[in-house]
């Protein structure tokens, strides 16, 4: 099966079969407790979850299409994430996990059936990807969430990382500004509604870390003190650090030898010796811009990176993507240095611009000149000004969605996604 877009009836088939059957293995291993989970303010109940992916499916292709009614009764009132406030799915009266299970299988069956019978027009194409890319997204959720949680990996994510070490990756990359054509272009095979669309956007003269920081440099920042300093931390990410009273990164704790930076990080359900030459992950957008301004450097604007990433699909240019290009697909579980993938580099040399995790930038999301949302409405207008635009792709991240115009998007506290961060300079 391939990982490129699809295209074909063939092609949307087996990747809604592949999506499902990752999906599946992310919480097969959960007992019904753990489906259920505390309550928390980040993490959605896993059984919601699941039953608001089968319902996406039923709405966009079965609904939306075909006019079809739900194979479940009040779906609408149990999975609309627009509608259901996320504090009350721990109280709707969920299908157990047979019925949530059941009702996944109903509607990819009736899924397929109406792919195979019915002419793949324009719209059945768009609407097909939108729900496979939306299921994608959802396994790349249950990574971090079970992280989040402590459960251990998931099935096709079960072995810790043994690859070699690749080191680290230092220096800039210097670029001498120009115009940039900012977004998505309307012969793009298939783009969200906040890409769309390219425009003029003239960048200045700056540098760009060749890669991402580094846990032992950001370790560096930890230890002199900078979750203390309150003139390395912007008003709203004071406050947020005191409100918390975070002194380090979230699954970091005292511990680890010589190798360890005196830190240890939690991966998943284990606690491992801090890797120095890894990315600095799980990460705040609070803590990266207090990091930036502590090593005298910024964060770069979402411009600067689409401008440094280049003009091409990918950073490397346009062919498809290859292991050797990028960490991506769950194919390892979890970050790999800093220096690996050099096959993924940019011409100009920078390294892991796709892949391994999404990396912070220094704009609000918000909409592109001339913005109309999509038919799928609440997938970005209702997150415009107070979320955070990442770019880039984790290693959890489908090929099939990369694009170097894709826009991720987090609220600055969120330090449960996959995210790290590479720093800039004005020239």
């Amino acid at each position: 099966m391939t990982c490129d877009l699809p295209t074909t009836v063939d092609e949307l088939a087996a990747c809604h079969l592949e999506a499902r059957t990752r999906l599946l293995e992310m919480v097969d291993d959960l007992d019904d407790g753990q489906l259920l989970v505390p309550h928390l303010t980040i993490v959605n109940p896993f059984l919601w979850e699941l039953g608001h992916v089968a319902w996406f499916h039923e709405r966009w292709v079965l609904k939306h299409l075909g006019g079809a009614d739900s194979l479940v009764p009040h779906a609408d009132e149990f999975y609309n994430s627009a509608d259901v406030v996320h504090d009350s799915r721990w109280r709707l009266r969920l299908p157990t996990r047979e019925g949530t299970l059941k009702y996944l299988q109903q509607v990819q069956e009736t899924v397929l059936e109406r792919l195979h019978s019915q002419p793949l027009d324009a719209d059945e194409l768009y609407f097909h990807r939108l729900v496979i890319f939306h299921e994608d997204m959802h396994v790349e959720a249950f990574v971090h969430m079970r992280q989040t949680l402590g459960y251990a990996p998931a099935r096709p994510c079960s072995q810790v990382l043994s690859v070699p070490a690749a080191g680290p990756c230092t220096g800039d990359v210097e670029f001498d500004g120009g115009q940039l054509s900012l977004g998505a272009h309307p012969d793009e095979p298939f783009s969200f509604d906040n890409e769309q669309w390219a425009h003029p956007v003239q960048v200045r003269p700056f540098a760009l870390s060749r890669a991402a920081v580094t846990q032992a440099e950001f370790a560096a920042f930890v230890q002199d003190g900078g979750y203390g300093r309150r003139a390395l931390w912007s008003s709203a990410g004071w406050s947020w650090c005191q409100a918390v009273g975070a002194q380090h990164p979230i699954y970091w704790r005292r511990g680890g030898g010589s190798t360890g930076c005196g830190w240890e990080r939690r991966f998943f359900d284990r606690w491992l010796e801090l890797e120095p030459d890894l990315p600095v992950h799980h990460v705040a957008w609070f803590e990266a811009d207090a990091y930036c301004r502590w090593a005298g450097r910024r964060l770069p604007t979402e411009a600067e990176w689409e401008f440094a990433a280049g003009p091409s699909r990918h950073p490397w240019g346009d062919e498809t993507p290859r292991p050797e290009h990028a960490n991506l697909n769950l194919s390892r579980c979890g970050v790999v240095d800093v220096g690996a993938h050099a096959a993924g580099d940019t011409p100009e040399g920078l390294r892991q611009m796709a892949g391994n995790l999404w990396e912070w930038t220094a704009t609000t999301f918000g909409p592109y000149p001339g913005f109309e949302p999509g038919p799928y409405q609440e997938y970005s207008a209702p997150w415009f000004g107070d979320h955070m635009v990442a770019r880039g792709g984790a290693f959890a991240t489908r090929t099939r969605h990369l694009r170097n115009t894709w826009r991720n998007f987090y609220q600055p506290m969120r330090a449960d996604v996959l995210v790290g961060f590479r720093t800039a300079n004005d020239l």
